[in-house]
């Protein structure tokens, strides 16, 4: 009969181990991505496999499991060759589990106590008497269990429970009810990717005449192979013949014997979690997501949303404004000083360089005009977009996961904006050269205005006071200090004529200095409050899918 019995390919321990390991990787992967509800059944075999695997490896929890009046407690008595589990014409007749270990209990029991069978209902299959009779079941924990179509919800719910714990399942099954939808559509086919611990056993075979066993053992075969369970063993068993429990009675030893079920066991479980979650990470990892496209159409929402148009229009005012009191004639540049400097409304740093107004430190808050609506419906576009774009190709709920990344730090956003403009280098933070030469330049000419009016004045003094007149210099037909004034006047026109262009000029390239410097400091907040967190979601659904592939091999 071992030919007969499917599990005869050996699972390394180690392997299996690292399986696991790969699926608690992935519940780590996963953990606040993907709904709880649909991880159940992977944090159930991590803990179950976990506890499992550090119990005694040297038994063999084996499952009677069948409908009422199958005769599973029959069959149990029977191996046993002991009356141990209650055999009665009411139904249902087996209320809880009952166990029998063959062999010393020595590490049975800590078993037992995981599967939950009470210690009244546990029994020893040891015997002098029996001499090495039964020495090939030694380290077999044999479970009969409650019928699972029992009237008492109780019995089903235990049974689904243990049928989750044991290390081989042998299904039993009569002659009257071996094609019972129940069994078939609720539990055979439940098992498929449990093949290497399944057994079904046509058990009542004496009640059949002999020729019609084989009919019904091939009917049965055709339904298991319906079930998915093609190459699971049928075995004829009949409770009341010794000679009709040979079949199961060697399989059983051969399981016992190889000490691989509870390995095998395991890896279905684990095959069986793999293929219910392969569809959370089905897709690849999105390659180069967002895309650049995506990206600069959220910068540029982030630029409208954080007024870098309107600080880098106040940049070029600032520029004109400080150009022109630096290189403007000295006279009327105290009246430049009393307009307001457009960055200084602004709440943005002013000129370094003015010893009676220091440099002002950085606030958490600039003056920049709140964004419009349609700048905040802008950047709610661009945002959500980024998210769309990203998650399009993703399986759920990973497309929800990425749109909440994306917002997770929406509410941050305003004052991390501000705090980039007004934490920018603008630029302005120094005077240039050209700026100190044309206003010494303007000093100068000023200086022989004032030289010449002075000259002149005096001259007009002493011949109002009847004193002798100065003589003034000349040069050609004109008196020196009034070609000083005139021409200090007129060379303070020129020269402040001759700058304007050139700062309106300058003007414009330190606007788009600022701009480029302001956009790349929205663009940084952007990239770690909108882009980082759905990167991260990529990262991890990257971990998820790579973890699971490892835990299939």
């Amino acid at each position: 009969m071992r030919e007969a019995f499917r599990g005869d390919q050996r699972v390394d321990a180690e392997a299996l181990v690292t399986r696991l390991d790969a699926v608690r990787r992935f519940l780590g992967a996963v953990d606040g991505q993907v709904p709880d509800s649909r991880l159940v059944t992977a944090h159930t075999l991590v803990e179950r496999a976990g506890t499992r695997l550090a119990l005694s490896r040297d038994h063999t929890v084996v499952a009677l499991a069948g409908a009422t009046g199958s005769g599973k407690s029959s069959l149990f008595n029977a191996l046993a060759r002991l009356e141990l589990s209650p055999v009665g014409v009411r139904r249902p007749t087996t209320g809880v589990a009952h166990a029998c270990v063959w062999g010393q209990p020595d590490g049975a029991t800590r078993l037992l106590d995981w599967v939950g069978v009470l210690p009244r209902h546990r029994f020893v299959r040891e015997s002098a008497l029996d001499g090495d009779d039964e020495s090939g079941l030694h380290g077999l924990i044999l479970l009969d269990l409650p019928d699972f179509d029992s009237v008492q919800r109780s019995h089903r719910l235990e049974v689904d429970r243990l049928l989750g714990l044991v290390d081989l399942v042998v299904w039993v099954v009569d002659p009257q009810k071996y094609a019972d939808r129940v069994i078939h559509t609720s539990y055979l086919r439940e098992f498929h990717r449990h093949k290497d611990v399944t057994l079904v056993v046509l058990n009542q075979a004496d009640r059949l005449p002999p020729a019609e066993l084989p009919r019904v053992v091939a009917d049965l075969r055709r339904l298991l192979d319906a079930d998915g369970l093609d190459g699971v063993p049928v075995l004829a068993t009949t409770a009341v013949d010794p000679a009709g429990m040979v079949g199961l009675r060697e399989a059983l030893e051969h399981t016992v014997a190889e000490r691989q079920a509870a390995l095998r066991r395991l890896a279905g479980d684990v095959d069986a979690v793999v293929a219910g979650l392969d569809e959370v990470v089905a897709a690849e990892v999105p390659k180069g997501a967002p895309d650049d496209a995506t990206v600069r159409e959220l910068d540029r929402a982030l630029a409208g949303a954080a007024g870098v148009p309107a600080v880098a229009e106040a940049v070029e005012g600032a520029y004109r404004h400080r150009a022109g009191a630096t290189t403007g004639w000295p006279l009327v540049r105290g009246w430049r000083k009393l307009r307001p400097d457009p960055l200084r409304r602004l709440h943005l740093p002013g000129p370094a360089a003015d010893p009676d107004r220091p440099e002002e430190s950085l606030v958490a808050a600039t003056s920049v005009p709140d964004p419009t609506a349609a700048q905040r419906s802008a950047l709610g576009l661009a945002i959500r977009a980024v998210a769309d774009r990203t998650g399009a190709e993703l399986p759920a709920p990973w497309p929800g996961a990425v749109t909440s990344a994306a917002r997770s730090r929406l509410a941050d956003l305003p004052d991390a904006l501000d705090r980039a403009v007004a934490g920018a280098d603008l630029g302005m933070d120094r005077r240039p050269v050209w700026w100190r030469i044309v206003g010494g330049l303007q000093w100068l000419v000023t200086l022989a205005a004032v030289a010449g009016l002075g000259w002149l004045a005096l001259g007009y003094a002493l011949r109002a006071l009847g004193l002798p007149a100065l003589d003034y210099p000349r040069v050609g037909e004109a008196p020196l200090p009034t070609l000083l004034l005139l021409g200090g006047l007129l060379a303070g026109l020129l020269v402040a004529a001759a700058t304007r262009p050139v700062i309106r000029w300058a003007a414009r390239r330190a606007r788009q200095r600022a701009e480029r410097r302001l956009s790349t400091a929205v663009a940084e907040v952007g990239a770690g409050y909108v882009l980082t967190p759905v990167r991260a979601v990529l990262d991890r659904y990257g971990q998820a899918r790579a973890a699971l592939r490892d835990a299939a091999r």
